[in-house]
Protein backbone atom coordinates (compact mmCIF):
# COMPACT_ATOMS: atom_id res chain seq x y z
CA UNK A 1 0.00 0.00 0.00
CA UNK A 2 1.21 3.78 -0.99
CA UNK A 3 2.59 6.00 2.01
CA UNK A 4 2.57 9.56 1.56
CA UNK A 5 4.97 11.27 3.31
CA UNK A 6 5.28 14.29 5.89
CA UNK A 7 6.99 17.50 4.84
CA UNK A 8 9.20 16.44 7.49
CA UNK A 9 10.03 13.00 5.62
CA UNK A 10 10.55 14.52 2.67
CA UNK A 11 13.12 17.36 3.95
CA UNK A 12 15.06 14.48 5.65
CA UNK A 13 15.20 12.72 2.32
CA UNK A 14 16.31 15.56 0.42
CA UNK A 15 18.92 15.98 3.07
CA UNK A 16 20.65 12.49 2.44
CA UNK A 17 20.72 13.05 -1.20
CA UNK A 18 21.96 16.33 -0.92
CA UNK A 19 24.98 14.20 1.62
CA UNK A 20 25.07 11.34 -0.99
CA UNK A 21 25.47 13.39 -4.23
CA UNK A 22 29.53 14.14 -3.71
CA UNK A 23 29.65 10.51 -3.11
CA UNK A 24 27.48 9.73 -6.54
CA UNK A 25 29.47 12.22 -8.66
CA UNK A 26 32.76 10.49 -7.51
CA UNK A 27 31.44 6.67 -8.00
CA UNK A 28 30.39 8.13 -11.72
CA UNK A 29 33.60 9.53 -12.43
CA UNK A 30 36.25 7.03 -10.86
CA UNK A 31 34.15 3.76 -10.84
CA UNK A 32 31.46 3.56 -13.31
CA UNK A 33 32.79 5.71 -16.32
CA UNK A 34 35.85 3.50 -16.23
CA UNK A 35 34.16 0.38 -16.13
CA UNK A 36 32.15 1.33 -18.93
CA UNK A 37 35.22 2.22 -20.84
CA UNK A 38 37.04 -1.23 -19.99
CA UNK A 39 33.59 -2.62 -21.11
CA UNK A 40 33.76 -0.86 -24.73
CA UNK A 41 37.34 -1.10 -25.30
CA UNK A 42 37.34 -4.70 -24.72
CA UNK A 43 35.39 -4.91 -27.92
CA UNK A 44 37.94 -2.57 -30.32
CA UNK A 45 41.40 -3.48 -31.44
CA UNK A 46 43.44 -0.40 -29.16
CA UNK A 47 46.95 -0.01 -28.82
CA UNK A 48 46.42 3.43 -26.85
CA UNK A 49 47.18 5.74 -29.11
CA UNK A 50 45.17 5.64 -32.51
CA UNK A 51 41.62 5.28 -32.31
CA UNK A 52 40.16 2.40 -30.76
CA UNK A 53 38.64 -0.29 -33.87
CA UNK A 54 35.69 -2.49 -32.89
CA UNK A 55 36.06 -5.96 -33.74
CA UNK A 56 33.31 -7.52 -31.49
CA UNK A 57 34.01 -10.65 -29.13
CA UNK A 58 37.49 -11.54 -31.00
CA UNK A 59 39.31 -11.05 -27.80
CA UNK A 60 38.01 -12.89 -25.71
CA UNK A 61 37.77 -15.97 -28.46
CA UNK A 62 41.20 -15.34 -28.29
CA UNK A 63 41.44 -15.90 -24.40
CA UNK A 64 39.13 -18.70 -23.76
CA UNK A 65 41.09 -20.79 -26.18
CA UNK A 66 44.71 -19.70 -24.86
CA UNK A 67 46.29 -23.04 -22.74
CA UNK A 68 47.71 -20.08 -20.75
CA UNK A 69 44.25 -18.85 -20.23
CA UNK A 70 42.78 -22.33 -19.03
CA UNK A 71 45.84 -22.44 -16.54
CA UNK A 72 45.45 -19.46 -15.14
CA UNK A 73 41.85 -20.42 -14.25
CA UNK A 74 42.90 -23.46 -13.05
CA UNK A 75 45.08 -21.71 -10.79
CA UNK A 76 42.13 -19.06 -9.74
CA UNK A 77 39.54 -21.88 -8.56
CA UNK A 78 42.64 -23.84 -6.85
CA UNK A 79 43.65 -20.58 -4.62
CA UNK A 80 39.74 -19.31 -4.36
CA UNK A 81 39.27 -22.93 -2.83
CA UNK A 82 41.82 -23.04 -0.49
CA UNK A 83 41.25 -19.09 0.74
CA UNK A 84 37.54 -20.19 1.10
CA UNK A 85 38.48 -23.11 3.23
CA UNK A 86 42.00 -23.19 4.60
CA UNK A 87 42.95 -19.48 4.63
CA UNK A 88 39.42 -18.14 6.72
CA UNK A 89 39.74 -21.11 8.88
CA UNK A 90 43.09 -19.80 9.78
CA UNK A 91 42.26 -16.33 10.27
CA UNK A 92 38.67 -17.27 12.29
CA UNK A 93 40.37 -19.54 14.83
CA UNK A 94 43.18 -16.65 15.19
CA UNK A 95 40.19 -14.83 16.61
CA UNK A 96 38.89 -17.24 18.63
CA UNK A 97 41.50 -17.80 20.52
CA UNK A 98 42.33 -14.20 21.07
CA UNK A 99 39.17 -14.04 22.11
CA UNK A 100 39.33 -16.62 25.15
CA UNK A 101 41.94 -14.08 26.46
CA UNK A 102 44.64 -16.49 27.04
CA UNK A 103 48.01 -16.21 28.53
CA UNK A 104 50.36 -13.99 26.43
CA UNK A 105 47.78 -13.08 23.99
CA UNK A 106 48.48 -9.37 24.24
CA UNK A 107 51.92 -10.35 22.34
CA UNK A 108 50.59 -13.16 20.74
CA UNK A 109 48.29 -10.36 19.17
CA UNK A 110 50.76 -7.63 18.42
CA UNK A 111 53.32 -10.07 16.97
CA UNK A 112 50.33 -11.69 14.30
CA UNK A 113 49.47 -8.44 13.46
CA UNK A 114 52.94 -6.92 12.60
CA UNK A 115 52.72 -8.08 9.15
CA UNK A 116 49.88 -5.61 8.16
CA UNK A 117 52.43 -3.09 7.70
CA UNK A 118 54.58 -4.46 5.59
CA UNK A 119 53.86 -3.62 1.83
CA UNK A 120 53.05 -7.28 -0.30
CA UNK A 121 55.60 -6.52 -2.79
CA UNK A 122 57.93 -6.27 0.50
CA UNK A 123 56.46 -9.76 1.77
CA UNK A 124 56.92 -11.26 -1.48
CA UNK A 125 60.78 -10.66 -1.62
CA UNK A 126 61.19 -12.12 2.16
CA UNK A 127 59.52 -15.29 0.93
CA UNK A 128 61.89 -15.27 -2.06
CA UNK A 129 64.97 -15.19 0.04
CA UNK A 130 62.96 -18.05 2.49
CA UNK A 131 62.96 -20.17 -0.21
CA UNK A 132 65.90 -19.87 -1.93
CA UNK A 133 67.04 -22.90 -2.22
CA UNK A 134 70.82 -22.42 -1.60
CA UNK A 135 70.78 -20.00 1.54
CA UNK A 136 67.12 -19.76 2.22
CA UNK A 137 65.92 -20.64 5.74
CA UNK A 138 63.27 -23.07 4.74
CA UNK A 139 65.65 -25.42 3.08
CA UNK A 140 68.40 -25.18 5.27
CA UNK A 141 66.08 -26.42 8.01
CA UNK A 142 64.97 -29.12 6.27
CA UNK A 143 68.37 -30.34 5.14
CA UNK A 144 69.13 -30.77 9.39
CA UNK A 145 67.39 -33.92 8.77
CA UNK A 146 67.34 -34.10 5.23
CA UNK A 147 71.09 -33.23 4.09
CA UNK A 148 70.63 -33.77 0.26
CA UNK A 149 67.18 -32.04 0.21
CA UNK A 150 67.15 -29.53 -2.99
CA UNK A 151 64.14 -27.53 -4.00
CA UNK A 152 63.96 -24.58 -5.99
CA UNK A 153 60.76 -23.36 -4.58
CA UNK A 154 59.60 -20.72 -7.12
CA UNK A 155 61.34 -22.65 -10.18
CA UNK A 156 60.34 -26.29 -9.85
CA UNK A 157 56.36 -27.63 -10.28
CA UNK A 158 54.29 -28.43 -8.43
CA UNK A 159 56.08 -27.01 -5.75
CA UNK A 160 56.20 -23.43 -7.13
CA UNK A 161 52.09 -23.49 -6.91
CA UNK A 162 52.29 -24.38 -2.85
CA UNK A 163 55.37 -21.76 -2.59
CA UNK A 164 53.05 -18.85 -3.71
CA UNK A 165 49.92 -20.14 -1.74
CA UNK A 166 52.31 -20.45 1.11
CA UNK A 167 53.25 -15.92 0.94
CA UNK A 168 49.83 -15.39 1.78
CA UNK A 169 47.99 -18.79 3.44
CA UNK A 170 48.79 -17.53 7.20
CA UNK A 171 48.48 -14.03 6.42
CA UNK A 172 44.73 -13.88 7.66
CA UNK A 173 45.05 -10.69 9.49
CA UNK A 174 41.71 -9.19 7.70
CA UNK A 175 39.93 -12.31 8.81
CA UNK A 176 40.95 -12.34 11.87
CA UNK A 177 40.33 -8.12 12.65
CA UNK A 178 36.16 -9.42 11.10
CA UNK A 179 35.46 -12.04 12.88
CA UNK A 180 36.97 -10.75 16.16
CA UNK A 181 35.10 -7.23 15.64
CA UNK A 182 31.09 -9.56 15.67
CA UNK A 183 32.96 -11.83 18.28
CA UNK A 184 33.50 -8.42 20.42
CA UNK A 185 30.10 -7.57 19.92
CA UNK A 186 27.78 -10.85 21.03
CA UNK A 187 26.44 -10.02 24.50
CA UNK A 188 28.58 -11.79 27.09
CA UNK A 189 25.11 -13.09 28.54
CA UNK A 190 24.95 -15.23 25.81
CA UNK A 191 27.91 -17.27 27.07
CA UNK A 192 27.58 -17.26 30.28
CA UNK A 193 23.68 -18.81 29.68
CA UNK A 194 25.40 -21.58 27.63
CA UNK A 195 28.22 -22.49 30.67
CA UNK A 196 25.14 -22.55 32.80
CA UNK A 197 23.49 -24.53 31.19
CA UNK A 198 26.56 -27.00 31.30
CA UNK A 199 28.01 -26.86 27.51
CA UNK A 200 31.67 -27.00 27.34
CA UNK A 201 34.44 -24.45 25.18
CA UNK A 202 33.89 -26.22 22.33
CA UNK A 203 30.11 -26.21 22.31
CA UNK A 204 29.86 -22.65 23.15
CA UNK A 205 32.64 -22.04 19.99
CA UNK A 206 30.33 -24.30 17.87
CA UNK A 207 26.64 -23.45 18.67
CA UNK A 208 27.04 -19.66 19.70
CA UNK A 209 30.17 -18.14 18.75
CA UNK A 210 30.40 -19.11 15.11
CA UNK A 211 26.63 -19.18 14.33
CA UNK A 212 26.99 -15.39 15.47
CA UNK A 213 29.84 -14.77 13.07
CA UNK A 214 28.48 -15.83 9.62
CA UNK A 215 27.79 -12.49 8.77
CA UNK A 216 32.14 -11.99 8.92
CA UNK A 217 32.88 -15.29 7.62
CA UNK A 218 30.76 -14.63 4.55
CA UNK A 219 32.58 -10.95 4.21
CA UNK A 220 35.96 -12.97 5.41
CA UNK A 221 35.00 -15.37 2.56
CA UNK A 222 34.41 -12.23 -0.51
CA UNK A 223 37.17 -10.78 0.64
CA UNK A 224 39.88 -13.59 0.71
CA UNK A 225 38.31 -15.25 -2.46
CA UNK A 226 38.60 -11.57 -4.51
CA UNK A 227 41.78 -11.38 -2.82
CA UNK A 228 43.03 -14.30 -5.34
CA UNK A 229 41.40 -12.52 -8.55
CA UNK A 230 43.90 -9.46 -8.32
CA UNK A 231 47.27 -11.33 -6.54
CA UNK A 232 49.96 -9.66 -8.81
CA UNK A 233 52.78 -8.84 -6.70
CA UNK A 234 53.90 -11.90 -5.27
CA UNK A 235 53.16 -14.42 -8.63
CA UNK A 236 55.23 -10.90 -10.55
CA UNK A 237 58.37 -10.87 -8.15
CA UNK A 238 58.74 -14.68 -7.47
CA UNK A 239 57.80 -17.31 -9.81
CA UNK A 240 56.97 -14.46 -12.42
CA UNK A 241 53.84 -17.17 -13.45
CA UNK A 242 56.81 -20.38 -14.32
CA UNK A 243 57.59 -22.67 -14.17
CA UNK A 244 56.30 -22.77 -17.91
CA UNK A 245 52.60 -21.25 -16.88
CA UNK A 246 52.10 -23.65 -13.45
CA UNK A 247 51.81 -20.01 -11.82
CA UNK A 248 49.97 -17.83 -14.59
CA UNK A 249 46.73 -15.84 -13.49
CA UNK A 250 45.28 -13.17 -15.10
CA UNK A 251 47.07 -10.08 -13.50
CA UNK A 252 49.69 -11.72 -15.07
CA UNK A 253 48.28 -11.91 -18.85
CA UNK A 254 46.67 -8.47 -18.14
CA UNK A 255 49.69 -6.75 -17.78
CA UNK A 256 51.79 -8.55 -20.45
CA UNK A 257 49.10 -7.55 -22.76
CA UNK A 258 49.65 -3.72 -21.66
CA UNK A 259 53.06 -3.95 -22.08
CA UNK A 260 52.69 -5.23 -25.75
CA UNK A 261 50.54 -2.23 -26.33
CA UNK A 262 47.23 -4.47 -27.20
CA UNK A 263 44.84 -2.19 -24.60
CA UNK A 264 41.86 -4.04 -26.16
CA UNK A 265 42.77 -7.69 -24.85
CA UNK A 266 43.93 -6.20 -21.69
CA UNK A 267 41.06 -4.99 -21.06
CA UNK A 268 38.99 -8.27 -22.38
CA UNK A 269 41.07 -10.40 -19.23
CA UNK A 270 40.18 -7.42 -17.05
CA UNK A 271 36.37 -7.54 -17.56
CA UNK A 272 36.54 -11.59 -17.31
CA UNK A 273 38.25 -11.10 -13.47
CA UNK A 274 35.49 -8.51 -13.15
CA UNK A 275 32.74 -11.01 -14.07
CA UNK A 276 34.09 -13.84 -12.24
CA UNK A 277 34.40 -11.74 -8.79
CA UNK A 278 31.08 -10.79 -9.36
CA UNK A 279 29.54 -13.66 -9.74
CA UNK A 280 31.71 -15.18 -6.86
CA UNK A 281 30.69 -12.38 -4.50
CA UNK A 282 27.00 -13.37 -5.21
CA UNK A 283 27.58 -17.17 -5.01
CA UNK A 284 29.06 -16.62 -0.88
CA UNK A 285 26.17 -14.01 -0.66
CA UNK A 286 23.46 -16.75 -1.49
CA UNK A 287 25.29 -19.31 0.34
CA UNK A 288 25.73 -17.54 3.24
CA UNK A 289 22.09 -15.97 3.08
CA UNK A 290 23.58 -12.45 2.57
CA UNK A 291 21.68 -9.36 1.09
CA UNK A 292 23.28 -6.46 0.00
Amino acid sequence: MYRKYTKLEKRNWLWCYLFLLPTLVIFFMFYLTPILTVIYTSLTRWNGFNLPELVGFTHYQKLFKTDTFLLSIRNLFSWILIAATGHVAFGTMIALMLHRKPFGWKFVRAAYMVPNVISIAAWAIIYKFIFNDDFGLLNNIIRLSFPNFSVPWFFQSPAAFWAITLTWFFYAVIVTLIVSGDLLAIPEELFEAAYIDGASNWQVTRFVKIPLCRSALSTSIIISVTARIGMFEVISLTSRGGPGDDTMNLPLILVRAIRDLNYGYANAVAFTMMVIGVLLMLVISRAFRERY
